[in-house]
């Protein structure tokens, strides 16, 4: 099964969210997503098949967690998107480092214009 027919499904992606906080066993995850339990363990033998989590034993409890396996060819698919998107965060980090540069300035050429209407001001009182 590809990549996107793995994630196509609510529940799965739901499961990859939990595991994706703590590793857990399937009641845990029964109760969360409020599923039964022999649906639950068929989403999870998908997320097994496909890589993206895997099971250990933990006493006489079977604990499932994510794995480090990438959905390649989502990940081949989004990496186009991804390059376009780092690109406009950076004009936009840039355009924020310039407006924030712009009002320092601003905030520093205000203090030395009161600094220097105080002085004034003190020298005519005397």
């Amino acid at each position: 099964m590809d990549g996107f027919a793995v994630l196509a499904d609510d529940t799965r992606r739901r499961i990859l969210d939990l595991l994706r906080q703590a590793p857990r066993d399937v009641g845990e995850i029964v109760r969360a997503l409020g599923l039964s339990q022999p649906n639950v363990s068929k989403h999870l033998r998908v997320l097994r098949e496909a890589g993206l989590v895997e099971a250990g034993v933990e006493g006489r409890r079977r604990v499932y967690r994510l794995t480090d396996m990438p959905l390649r060819d989502v990940e081949e698919w989004l990496r186009p998107y991804r390059e376009r998107w780092v690109l406009h965060f950076d004009a936009l980090e840039e355009h924020l480092d310039r407006r924030r540069a712009h009002r320092e300035t601003a905030t520093e050429t205000e203090t030395e214009t009161e600094t220097e209407t105080d002085a004034g001001g003190a020298e005519a009182d005397r």
